[in-house]
This record gives C-alpha cells, structure tokens and sequence, in this order.
C-alpha cells in the first residue's frame, strides 16, 4: 500500500522535489486517485469471489470439520490423563516398563553370550579336527577357512575388546599353521632331491617316506595346500636356493656343459621320477652371442615348470620371484659383462647379443616366468646400454693404467735407462726441449689415445673417454707430488723432473683442445673442455721450481754464513774460513748447473741460475763493503777470493750466455752475464774497487761507472773509509762524493 501511495504521489509531482509539502489541491487530487483505486481493487474481490464460489465454500467446510475434530481429542486426551491422575495402580505403569526392558536386554546378551559360546566350542572343535586330520591338505582347508574368524573376527558385543578365548584359539591357529607350512615345506624338499656335488636334480612327483617315518604327499598337493595358506615363498624357498647353488650356476659358468632331462617310471607305482642333469661337455661351445647358454636356461625353466610347478603359473611365478634377480645377476656377471667388446669398432658385432638377449626374456615372458611388463628386463636393460658399459671400462681400464704408470716408475733413476732420448721432449708451444719422466711420456700417450678413441666414438661413448683423459691426467697431480714429498723438499734432480713433466703436460692439455675438439662428436664439442687444468699444472710447476730455488738459496745463504762477514781475513783462521766459505758457494752452484742444465728448458734453466745467482753476488758484495776497517793484506786476500769465485764459475757463466758456442769468458759474454745479473756486475767491480788507489775510485764515481754498477754513495763513502787512512785527500774526496751524490 505504501508503494502504491508513493506511486501516486510521483505520478502528482513529477517535477517536484519529493521532500517538498504539498498543497491542497494536491492532497484533493490524491484522495480521490485512492478512491478510485479502492473501488477497483473492491470489484476485483467481487469478481474473484463469485467467479471461485463451489471451490471457497468447499474450503471453508473442511475448515470447519478440521477445528470440531481437534476439539475432540483435546476432550478425549484430557478424560484419560484424569483416569491416570485419579488411579494408583495405574501410577506404577512406568516402572513396570522400565522392568520389562532390563529383561529384554539381559535376555538379548545371555543370547549374544551363549552364541559365543557356541562359536568358540565349534572353532575348538574344528582346529581339533584340522590337527588330527591325515590329510594334509584337508587341514589346511580347514585352517584357510578358519582365518577370517580367527584373524578378524568379529566384535561379541564387548567394548573392552575380544574375549581372552579368541586369542588362545588364534594362537593355536597360528602353531597349526606354523606347523603345517614347515611339514609340508619338508615334504617339498624331500620330493626335490639335489645330488650333493651338484649337477643334477631328482623330481619324484608322487609321496614318499618322510625322515619322520610319516608317509608324505604329492609334491603337486604339497604345492597347492602352501598356497592355500599363503606360505608358497615360505615353502619353495629352500628349493629355490638350491636350484640357484646346485643347478643354475654350474650351468652358467660353465662354458662346455649339457643340459639332459629324463623322465623315469618308479616300479610299483604310478607317480613318475624326473632328472635333471648337466653335465659336462667335451666341445668347447663357447658363449657367442648366448644362445647356448639361454637355451640352457630354458630347459632348466621348462624343466621346473613341467615336472615341479606342474604348470601352474603361481607357482612358476613364485619360484621366479625367488631365482629371477640372481639369474639375471648370474648372466650379466659370466656372460654379459664379459661379451661387452673391448674395441670401439667391435660394438656393432654385440647386436648378436642383444638379439638373443632379447628373444630369452621374450621366451620367459611367454611362460609367464616374468613379467610382460617389461619391469623384469634387466638382461635387456644391461645390453642396451653396451655402450655405457664398455665406455665405463675403457675408462676404469684407462685409470687403471694410468696409475700403474704413475706407482711403479722409478724415480729415483729416471736417467738410468738407456732410451733417454725419448724422454727428451719438444715443447708445444715453445722452441725448447726437456726432459721429462717416462710415466709422464706413456701418460700422455695415453690420454692421445683415449681421445683418439673418442673421435671414433658415439656421444655417449665419447664422453667416458673425454673423462677418462681428464682424470688420468688429474691422477699425476694426485698422486706424483704425494709419492715423491721427501725428494720435492729437498734439493734434487727429481724435483727438476717433476717440474718439466708438470711443464710439459700443462702445455700439452693446451694444444689438446686444438687438436682433437673438431673431430669430438657435435654434442661434445663445445662440451669437453681441457683448458682449465693448464694453468693448474703450470701453477704446479712453477711451485716445484720455486721451492727447488728457495731451498738453494737457504743452502747458499748457510754456506756464505760461514765466512762470518769476510772479517780479519789476514788471520790466517779467519781466512781459511773464509775460502771455504767461497768454495762452498762454488760447489752449490755448480751441483745445481750440473743438475738443472741437462733437465730444465734452457729458458726455465737461465732464468732460474739468475733467481739463485742474484742473491749469493749481492750478499758477498754487501758483507765485503760492511767490513769497516781493511789492512793492504786485506784487500788483497778479499780481491783473491773474488777471483777464486768467478774463476771457478766459469763453466757455469757460460751455459747461462745465448752463444754456447764460447769457450772462454770474453767481454761479450760478461756484457750479457751483467745485464742478467746485475749483483754480478756490483760484484766484479768489487774486485777492480779493492786494488783501485783513492783519486781513481773518485774518478769513477765521478764518471758515473760505480752507479751503473749499482754501489750507492754510501757504500763507496764506507770502502774509501776502510782502505784508506784518514788524509786530507780522503776528506776532500769522501766531500766531493757526499756532494755529488748519485
């Protein structure tokens, strides 16, 4: 109605604001829509209700009827609640009620109970007869059948669990069972008889007396009952042992034997004996492609499947589940892994393998010994993936060599041999040689050949064989610095060797990447990488050098230290000393010229004598010029052990110039010797220094030629001092150097 007079009242302001009053008119003219409106709505009602009247009188008739009927039973309901209300007999009603519940309750449990009972009594009563049963197989129905009551059962009403009795008799059940299980699994094996040398199996397929003195059964009802209980693994399991120890593995490894089935009659019965024998051979049939040895296999299956399992696809399926794992294993270890090709070029001749590997497995499909699936394929599994297996032992076959290479060189003769001059190398990437170890040159070898391989090879074979060469060639770094410690921390001309194979392979792993990537299978190409362990190796070399330098150079150093700073060397004592001293340097450094020349790269050898040569000039020079005080006698002696030293160095001084060619020291050779080694020089002019008179040391500082021999103003201020006595020519000469300073 509210809707409607909204309506209306839009329908009057229309263009009004619906908050705005209204006027009178307004209000006129509203009412009279309203009555207009009621008026309509009142003849509709009118129309509706004569146009409905049959069907509205009807209505209301039952109305009627309904409310006269509840008035009734309310009047009955009240009557009766005043006869209860009024009756005390009648009071006790409920009570009697609740009694005669109890009763049907206690009823209904001492029926659930007495079931109970019943059932236990029957369950006794049935194990009894399934223990004293003659028939095995007609207890271990019995026992089948009493499993799911036993195992299960079902609850006798109790909240706080299975009765007591339930469990007794389910451990009864469980001996019976155990019990069976083991008699019959005996009774299998007394059937199954193996020959203790191997070889040869007996099948008697009817009962026979059992070690108990009790008579068996079947072999095929012996079978069946332990399927019946689920023990079948249980009760083949023994068989299947030695079926695999007495029967299958003879035949396995064993190239030349034969496989022979008989089937006897026993005398006096009708149960039938079978043997299976294999024996050996006296041709040398050999392996091939399997074959022979897989139609071995299957007649030992047939064998089981005809005379043991009797056909019987669960039984063939059980002793499969028990053998298969360790035949195939079998297989793989005297056959497969054995036919897999030594050569890269022979795979394609393994294909024969690989077919009759796959025609077995399809055999045994068919007889259902294993799975049609595909998931027991391990034979098929193993050949296709030859390529893997061959490529892994060309690989364990290269490392093995590789260390054999490495353990068992002696190093402590390398020049013993007589072919040295194959072990005098050229450097790839340098117009040097070196020698260099033969473990390293057969090493080296063997990585060429292992990528040689690999160029000839698949993808997959290919990159075995990348590998291989990379970690032979890692196992020298492993091992070679590890075997020869003693003689790497110590001064020796195995040191020097190390260090050129470690030079020589780092720059053969250079060029290996030129040489072989673009003949690599094209996954491998960008791949297979050697670059990075170049600079490990050089890395390895240069520490082996560096610490062969250091422990010289401690050696010199101890060897000049015995002079005890060339002091006094006009006593006799301190001068003996002294010379010793000088000719202990002398016999280091020559042992190391003698040691390094004949080994190291020229290159290498030179610039090495100049790291150790250094050192032993400069500190001579720096002790002689430290000396604050020296006699005419003095300088003489010093001026001679300097001589003495580079007289005896000569042949060493000469191996380190570019043009071997001179026999003797001339000026060429010390210009270049100087350049090298610039303490050399500071040391020679040392000698010049010690016999010069006070105006020509002046002159050549003036000149400039002690500078480039590299004494400083110092030191030539301290050796004026020490030769020469306090004089006015000295002040004036030590105050002209002081002023002209370099």
């Amino acid at each position: 109605m509210a809707d409607d007079v909204r309506e209306l009242l839009l329908s009057i302001t229309a263009d009004a604001d619906p908050s705005t009053p209204l006027s009178a008119p307004d209000l006129r003219l509203l009412i009279d829509r309203l009555r207009l409106r009621s008026d309509r709505l009142h003849a509709s009602a009118l129309s509706f209700a004569s146009s409905n009247r049959e069907p509205l009188a009807s209505a209301l008739l039952r109305a009627a009827g309904s409310a006269a009927s509840s008035a009734s039973l309310q009047s009955a309901l009240e009557s009766a609640l005043s006869l209860l209300s009024s009756s005390p007999e009648l009071s006790n009603l409920r009570s009697l009620s609740d009694r005669l519940l109890a009763a049907r309750r206690e009823l209904r449990e001492r029926q659930e109970h007495l079931a109970a009972a019943s059932s236990v009594a029957s369950l006794s009563a049935r194990l009894r007869a399934a223990r004293a049963s003659a028939n095995p197989l007609d207890a271990v129905i019995a026992a089948a059948e009493l499993k799911p009551l036993l195992v299960d059962p079902q609850g006798s009403g109790s909240e706080g669990g299975e009765p007591v009795v339930f469990g007794l008799l389910r451990a009864e059940w469980e001996q019976l069972v155990d019990e069976l299980q083991v008699g019959l699994a005996k009774n299998v094996e007394e059937c199954v008889e193996f020959a203790p040398e191997g070889g040869k199996v007996v099948v008697s397929a009817g009962p026979r007396g059992s070690s108990s003195g009790t008579r068996g059964v079947e072999l095929r009802v012996a079978l069946q009952a332990l399927e019946i209980i689920d023990s079948l693994d249980y009760g083949m399991e023994k068989f299947a042992d030695l079926m695999i120890k007495k029967i299958l593995i003879p035949a396995i490894s064993n190239i030349s034997v034969t496989v022979s089935v008989n089937v006897l009659e026993k005398s006096g019965s009708s149960f039938s004996v079978s043997v299976l024998i294999i024996a050996p051979s006296e041709e040398l049939q050999g392996y091939k492609d399997g074959s022979e040895l897989y139609s071995r296999i299957i007649e030992v299956i047939k064998f089981v499947r005809n005379f043991i399992c009797v056909e019987n696809i669960t039984w063939m399926q059980s002793f499969a589940k028990l053998t298969w794992s360790r035949i195939s294993d079998l297989l793989i270890t005297h056959f497969l892994s054995k036919a897999v090709p030594n050569e890269a070029s022979k795979l394609i001749e393994f294909q024969d393998v690989v077919r009759s590997t796959s025609e077995f497995e399809n055999t045994l499909r068919s007889m259902m010994f294993i799975s049609p699936d595909g998931k027991d394929g391990k034979l098929t599994q193993f050949v296709n993936d030859v390529e893997v297996h061959f490529a892994v032992r060309k690989r364990n076959e290269i490392l093995v060599k590789a260390r054999d290479i490495l353990v068992q060189y002696d190093y402590e003769n390398p020049l013993a041999s007589d072919d040295q001059g194959d072990s005098v190398v050229d450097l790839l990437f340098q117009p040097e040689k070196c020698f260099i170890s033969k473990s390293a040159l057969q090493l080296m070898n063997l990585v060429h050949g292992a990528l040689k391989d690999a160029c000839l090879s698949s993808t997959r074979v290919a990159k075995e064989f990348c590998y291989a060469a990379r970690d032979a060639l890692l196992l020298y770094k492993a091992i070679v610095p590890v075997q020869l410690e003693k003689q790497l921390n110590s001064v020796s001309q195995v040191a020097a060797i190390i260090h050129n194979d470690f030079y020589h392979l780092s720059q053969e792993i250079l060029g290996l990447a030129f040489e072989y990537r673009a003949d690599f299978p094209s996954g491998l190409q960008k791949l297979v990488v050697f670059m990075d362990l170049a600079p490990i190796f050089s890395q390895m070399a240069d520490g082996v050098l560096r610490r062969q330098i250091q422990l010289d150079t401690a050696n010199l150093s101890e060897a000049i230290d015995g002079a005890d700073g060339f002091q006094n060397t006009h006593q006799s004592q301190h001068y003996e000393s002294a010379r010793f001293s000088i000719e202990q340097v002398v016999f280091i450094l020559e042992k190391i010229h003698i040691m390094w020349e004949s080994i190291l790269p020229r290159s290498i050898y030179r610039r090495s004598m100049f790291h150790v040569l250094g050192p032993v000039f400069s500190r001579i020079t720096k002790d002689m010029l430290l000396i604050d005080d020296m006699a005419a006698e003095e300088t003489l002696q010093l001026q001679g052990l300097i001589h003495l030293a580079l007289e005896n160095l000569s042949s060493l001084f000469l191996s380190l110039v570019e043009n071997d060619d001179d026999k003797f020291l001339d000026h060429h050779t010390w210009v270049q010797l100087d350049e090298s080694v610039p303490s050399l020089k500071k040391f020679r002019k040392l000698a010049e220094l010690l016999d010069m008179s006070l105006k020509s040391i002046t002159a050549a500082w003036e000149s400039g030629e002690l500078v480039n021999c590299g004494f400083t103003s110092s030191e030539v201020r301290n050796f004026i001092k020490a030769i020469f006595a306090d004089s006015p020519l000295r002040k004036e000469c030590l105050g002209w150097i002081a002023m002209n300073p370099a």
